[in-house]
Parts: C-alpha cells; structure tokens; sequence
C-alpha cells in the first residue's frame, strides 16, 4: 500500500477528520471589522521583506503573499519571494496553535478557509511525526512543470473519477509534487509513494518513479477502493491515519 514519504515535507525542507468535518477554528476575532476586511494589493509585497517574529504581522504579511500569489500580473520574483514566505509562516503557525487567537482578526474573511486549512494540515501531519536525528538518503530535484502534472491529474480524474485536486494535494503531501526523489523506510517509491507490490497491481505496467504513471496509478488505487462513494476510506487505505485523510482533505479544498 502506498506510505507517505515525509509525514509532513515542507517541515523537513523548508517547508481524525472526514470530507464533511471542517477543520478546528480559532476563536471568533475580537475586531468587529475582520468579518469585513478585505485582501490587501498585491503591491503590498517585497522580495526582501523578512519573515516576521510576532505573530500578528506574521497574520498580516502572509495575507499579503497569499493575495500575491493569486495576482496573475505578479513577476516571478514577487511570486517566489512571496511563496517562500507562506511556506514558512505556515510552518511556524502550524507549530503555534496558542497563536490563533492572535493572528485570526487579521485574516480577511476571503481567505480564512485558506489560511485555516494550511494550518490545519500541517497540523495532521505533524501528529503523524516520529522525528529522527538523522535525514533519509533523498535528493532534491526540479519537479515537472505545473501544467505538466495538472494535465495528469485531470487525466487520472477523467479516467477515475478521482477528483484532480485530491491526487494534487495526495502528489504534495508525499513529495511536493515530485521535488523529493527518494526511497522511504518502508520501500514506498515514485512521486506518489507507492509500494512496489502496489504498483505492479495498479500501475498497468508503467514506471513507478514515472509522474503520470504514478498519478494515473494513484487514481486507480482510489477508485478501487471507492473514492466515488466514500473519499474517506479510500484515502485512508492510502495511508492508514485519520490525521492523513483530513490533511489531504483541506488541501484538497485548498
């Protein structure tokens, strides 16, 4: 069966819920505003702004990057500034839930769903966490472009009726998206950490370390086990932890 390579991979490289359990909120804001406050410009970004230490202009510059980065006239450098910071700011607020109280009256009411789901997800995953004093032999490589991997996941959605967006959040949680090039403990392989036995079942014959094999492979997997009429089950027979189920769930929803 196929094992998750890295219980939670942006917190090595940076960086129990089912589909109608919403993740846990922080309290209501305190700033009878928030409900109403928007996103701010995009133009609100810099490439050499640090990542903040307090934890209410962490809330404040991560909406920043988040409205960025759904900017389409951003440059890649913004872009990739921005990214990197969201990426470690989720990080540390996933390891912070005494800050949600904190940062919460300085989300905008468009991206809470957003910024809580991140949050919760890095959560799961790091509940699924047996830390070890030593890094696993995996090398970091370029992944396939974005539209590349989109194509595959809407390929294996049309074939399965595997939703694209699951088999994306599935592709990010086990190697972000193919970065992390690797053999897991357990001998799971492939951007989408299948087990070898499991793959020569579902990977009609295809290349395990192959990206479209193995989302196709993915997709099979799921189906199978009955993603169409319980997303929950299947997913948990891809890796057997309710964390991992509500994990691919928000950033699925993400």
């Amino acid at each position: 069966m196929p094992r998750v390579v890295l219980i939670l991979l942006v917190v090595a490289l940076s960086l129990a819920g089912c589909a109608d359990a919403p993740p846990p909120t922080a309290p209501a804001p305190t700033v009878p505003t928030a409900d109403t406050r928007v996103s701010p410009p995009p133009s609100a970004v810099t490439q050499d702004r640090p990542l903040a230490a307090d934890p209410a202009q962490m809330a404040t510059d991560l909406v920043a990057d988040e409205s960025a980065l759904r900017d389409p006239a951003a440059p890649n450098s913004v872009l990739a500034a921005a990214a990197h910071r969201q990426q470690a700011a989720y990080r540390i607020l996933g390891r912070h839930p005494e800050w949600d109280s904190l940062i919460r009256p300085h989300i905008p009411a468009d991206l809470r769903e957003v910024v809580d789901r991140n949050i919760d997800a890095r959560r799961q995953l790091s509940a699924m966490g047996r830390p070890k004093d030593t890094l696993p032999a995996w090398r970091i490589v370029e992944p396939r472009p974005a539209q590349e991997l989109l194509g595959y996941y809407r390929e294996a959605q049309s074939a399965f009726g595997v939703g694209w967006n699951y088999l994306a959040a599935i592709n990010f949680i086990e190697t972000a998206f193919g970065r992390v090039a690797g053999v897991s403990t357990a001998g799971a392989q492939g951007p989408m950490q299948f087990m070898p036995a499991t793959f020569a079942a579902y990977g009609a014959g295809g290349d395990i370390l192959a990206p479209r094999d193995s989302i196709m492979a993915a997709g099979r997997y799921l189906a199978a086990n009955g993603f169409d009429r319980d997303p929950d089950h299947a997913l948990y027979r891809y890796n057997n932890s309710q964390n991992y189920v509500r994990a691919v769930h928000d950033y699925a929803a993400v």
